[in-house]
């Protein structure tokens, strides 16, 4: 049994679930049972069991002391699966003690000494600090959206942009780009994810701009089907821009967040992207001026592939086995 303990919401953030949620695909593919174990948030939990998959609820002010609720019934070989950062020693210590394995993602947490794995595709700085008996750095441990692979394509010069912020875009950075691009001459898609509250801002700004300046789309189907149609995206410093890159589609890279702010910087020294600054003080100045867009794609998709989640899934099972 395969227990995916995560934390989604708008303050938070969406991507620890849609990454999990592509680890669980990937695993149920091999035969693996998988349950998700989330805190109460009805977007996540929809989208989860939308998925197929069966999710139960955990309060999010409790450290420790409720995983054997989870763990009483599993199978000896659980594993443990924690996306939600910086594990708490106690609760690393319960989890270790009923028997199951422990992995982390991108965890800088005084529990995270204890994990099996710590797989830190996302963090680029300090990285000799990280904990945890098995420590996977760099992007091939990446955990990207398979559905990309039909959707690469190398671009050629820059005609349309998409923008797209996360699932909740917490900071409602959206609806400063969209100021930002509205009077520029380049055709914007802007989408918005599930647990988005700043649409009356974003629309607002979007009916002020001429006629067909924007597309503005709500919770796309595919975000990988999307992204085709585009030759740059402007993104948070997430997953997000990886899988555009993994696309070829090159990226503007906003950190929403202090800690995206190294990722912002990888993506810009890998030759895939920009990076635009963290979004209290953002600069797009860049698409005034010419971009290789064909040589920034053609590096994207050289130096981001879609193997991450096999290799990660391979770890796992080993653990498993």
């Amino acid at each position: 049994m395969f227990v995916f303990c995560i934390e989604s919401s708008h303050a938070r953030g969406m991507g620890h679930l849609f990454r999990s949620l592509t680890l669980a695909a990937e695993l149920r593919t091999r035969g693996r049972s998988v349950r998700f174990l989330a805190n109460d948030h009805p977007n996540s939990l929809s989208i989860i069991r939308e998925r197929g998959f069966d999710v139960a609820l955990y309060d999010l002010a409790a450290v420790t002391g409720w995983e054997k609720d989870f763990l009483a019934d599993a199978a000896p070989s659980s594993i443990w699966i924690n996306d939600r950062l910086n594990t708490q020693r106690s609760h690393g210590e319960t989890v270790k003690r009923l028997g199951a394995k422990l992995v982390t993602f991108d965890d800088r947490g005084d529990g995270a000494e204890l994990a099996d794995i710590n797989v830190c595709a996302l963090l680029f700085e300090k990285t000799e600090e990280l904990k945890g008996g098995d420590v996977r750095l760099g992007v091939e441990y990446m955990i990207l959206n398979p559905e990309i692979a039909r959707y690469r394509r190398v671009r050629e010069e820059l005609t349309s942009i998409l923008v797209t912020l996360g699932g909740a875009d917490t900071y409602g950075v959206t609806v400063r780009v969209a100021q930002w691009l509205r009077n520029k001459p380049f055709p914007v898609t802007i989408v918005t994810g599930p647990s988005f509250r700043h649409m009356a801002e974003l629309e607002e700004v979007v009916s002020a701009a001429e006629p067909d300046r924007f597309k503005l789309l709500n919770q796309v189907p595919s975000l990988a089907a999307e992204m085709y149609g585009h030759d740059l995206a402007i993104t948070g410093g997430g997953l997000t821009p990886f899988e555009a890159c993994a696309a070829g589609l090159p990226c503007v890279v906003i950190a929403n967040e202090p800690f995206e702010i190294p990722v912002g910087c990888a993506l810009e020294n890998l030759g895939a992207a920009f990076f635009a600054g963290h979004h209290s003080e953002f600069d797009l100045g860049i698409l005034e001026k010419a971009i290789p867009i064909r040589s920034m794609s053609e590096t994207a998709m050289t130096k981001v592939d879609l193997g991450g989640v096999g290799r990660v899934a391979d770890l796992l099972e080993g653990l498993a086995a």
